[in-house]
């Protein structure tokens, strides 16, 4: 991390008060008011002065100190059509002003930088978004929302919408905690913009590197302008037409949904235990050191 303050723990910190306040069917979050009163409770020598929607050409998101740093202003893009991405951006700037206001004095958010989930080479990005999908999407409410339900992208709807965030920020926080390999994809014109695999399809080599590649759907993709008569929105088949070295039995669940307002399309692909996954021993220690470091910084491992 790059600051004391770890992002899950600060959110989760502000959702526990949040609680005790307002209880806990108190979504969507109201993360404007939010920044506004928290800082100026808890820091009240440098709080966030203002919360405002401009124009912003190039940028979803800004947080900039006054030249005394006595104050901070926070503006997002008042031209996102998409309301639930707004409240993404203030709260992804809003971890900014918590997580990382002794860094720098001004942080200017892109499009590929928030929400989207493709931001591993920018840690301080990295945990902005963590400390924004935590906060309003806190796992214990998220978890009651869709335990014991198959997902779909109808019930991701459903957090969606009582999150008030887009659809793909909450398909993004299911993937956190699905039970098994789970990647996002989004893509335009048969290819990706941008794919998020979880920590388990990530250490299995199910991934893409969007990021260096320019990368087309496979052709029997359901995204795939080759299959635009094709009324169905979800189907299971072989996995390796996505990932050529999975195993020739292993399937795959491939669900799409066109994201309007963004003018994309959703693919979420879910994908059984890898094959040489064993399960782990209590007393074995988790794969997080090396590995998520190495995956913060965009270094993928070479698949075998």
């Amino acid at each position: 991390m790059t600051d004391a303050k770890k992002p899950m723990a600060e959110a989760n910190r502000i959702s526990s008060m949040l609680n005790t306040v307002l209880g806990r069917d108190r979504f969507p979050v109201k993360v404007d008011e939010l920044a506004l009163e928290y800082s100026r409770q808890c820091f009240s020598d440098s709080p966030i002065d203002k919360v405002h929607g401009e124009d912003l050409d190039g940028f979803d998101g800004l947080l900039k100190a006054n030249k005394a740093r006595s104050k901070w202003l926070l503006l997002y893009n008042s031209a996102t059509p998409s309301e639930g991405r707004k409240r993404f951006t203030i709260a992804h700037e809003f971890g900014h002003y918590i997580l990382h206001r002794h860094q720098q004095d001004l942080f200017e958010c892109g499009d590929g930088d928030i929400e989207t989930g493709d931001n591993n080479e920018r840690d301080i990005e990295a945990e902005a978004d963590l400390f924004a999908s935590t906060l309003l999407m806190p796992l214990d409410d998220f978890r009651r929302q869709v335990d014991g339900q198959p997902v779909s992208f109808d019930l991701l709807g459903h957090c969606a919408d009582r999150y008030g965030v887009s659809l793909t920020a909450a398909a993004l926080r299911w993937t956190e905690i699905a039970p098994n390999r789970a990647i996002l994809v989004a893509s335009r014109d048969d290819h990706m913009l941008w794919a998020k695999s979880n920590k388990a399809a990530l250490r299995s080599g199910a991934y893409f590197a969007t990021r260096k590649n320019t990368i087309e759907l496979p052709h029997d993709a359901l995204a795939h302008s080759y299959n635009a008569f094709d009324s169905t929105d979800t189907r299971t088949g072989r996995a390796q037409p996505w990932f050529a070295r999975e195993p020739a039995g292993m399937p795959i669940t491939e669900m799409t949904r066109v994201a309007g307002q963004y003018d994309y399309t959703l693919t979420l692909l879910l994908l059984p235990e890898a094959e040489w996954q064993g399960a782990r021993h209590d007393d074995e220690e988790p794969e997080e050191d090396t590995y998520d470091r190495f995956a913060r910084n965009g270094q993928y491992p070479a698949r075998k």
